[in-house]
């Protein structure tokens, strides 16, 4: 009888012996790679190169060309790179590149969040760092949807939880307009901002779950310098911030605060849900429904 066949360490498929034929299987669900081609990498250049013309990036026209685009060397020019070293990358030949490099060949082709992640995702096999392609705004649209939840506390958060867009719901609970840019963030208001945290009567629930949730987040960028900054200055901003993140205990993850004390003086509850805005910028927007007071949900 022949032995069974030698299955390799750290592959997804496994060879054995039946009858005396060698029979490989593999499972296709697990099978599944991530894994680019050069040619994907070049065909997507060609492509994204070729849609612009030289009106769009503001050069002038030199006349009729042969091929509808950009040209080459002026794509090198506009991403201040040189010219055979971008056309050895678009050719798809094994060359390094830098994400400065890779950062400005997207910025010359126009490319969207999404289009720029899946450059670096060829190239490089990672997504680009999330402080030099996340931008802090949302589409009109979803300024309108937003607006348009007028009876619902609504905003979109980033993953550092910084508030880029809110409704005037929010607003009206949580005074964003009124703060400056770099205070519209979930974490600092929470740990660095007591007048707020007097307003919220289920602080030690809500703070030590909502840290949880971002101590999840902060998994998805570990390296990112600007969320490093951010998590440095509320440890020495705020003792609780520092022994929950360093010694987390909670088993509960949130996003949403459960009670606040508004303006009025009324003590308002609610319950949230989480909709993805743009998950490539890690956008969310979560919505506030406010829970019915005692005496409403008594009412037939």
């Amino acid at each position: 009888m022949l032995p069974p066949c030698r299955r390799t360490v750290g592959t997804t498929s496994s060879c054995y012996n039946i009858g005396s034929y060698p029979v490989t299987w593999s499972n296709p669900l697990t099978n599944r790679t991530l894994a680019r081609t050069r040619s994907d990498l070049s065909d997507f250049l060609i492509r994204h190169r070729r849609r612009l013309t030289p009106a769009d990036v503001g050069l002038a026209s030199t006349g009729r060309r042969r091929t509808p685009g950009l040209r080459r060397e002026e794509v090198a020019a506009l991403a201040g790179v040189g010219l055979t070293w971008y056309t050895w990358f678009e050719q798809g030949r094994d060359i390094q590149v830098s994400e400065d490099f890779l950062l400005n060949v997207s910025k010359a082709l126009r490319l969207d969040d999404a289009e720029c992640c899946h450059l670096f995702l060829l190239a490089h096999r990672r997504p680009p760092p999330l402080e030099d392609y996340q931008w802090l705004s949302v589409s009109p649209l979803i300024q309108q949807m937003l607006d348009d939840l007028a009876a619902r506390p609504a905003c979109v958060v980033n993953l550092r939880w910084d508030v880029i867009a809110w409704n005037a719901a929010i607003d009206r609970l949580l005074g964003l307009s009124g703060r400056e840019q770099a205070d519209r963030n979930i974490m600092r208001m929470l740990f660095a901002d007591p007048d707020l945290r007097r307003r919220l009567p289920a602080w030690h629930r809500d703070a030590p779950r909502l840290l949880a949730q971002f101590r999840y987040d902060v998994a998805a960028a570990p390296e990112s310098p600007v969320l490093a900054s951010l998590i440095g200055e509320l440890k020495s901003l705020s003792a609780d911030f520092r022994r929950w993140f360093e010694q987390p205990t909670m088993d509960s993850y949130s996003r949403g605060i459960s009670a606040v004390i508004d303006p009025h003086g009324r003590h308002r509850t609610f319950r949230h849900e989480v909709l993805t805005v743009d998950e490539h910028r890690h956008l969310r927007m979560v919505v506030y429904f406010e829970d019915p007071s005692p005496a409403e949900k008594r009412d037939p």
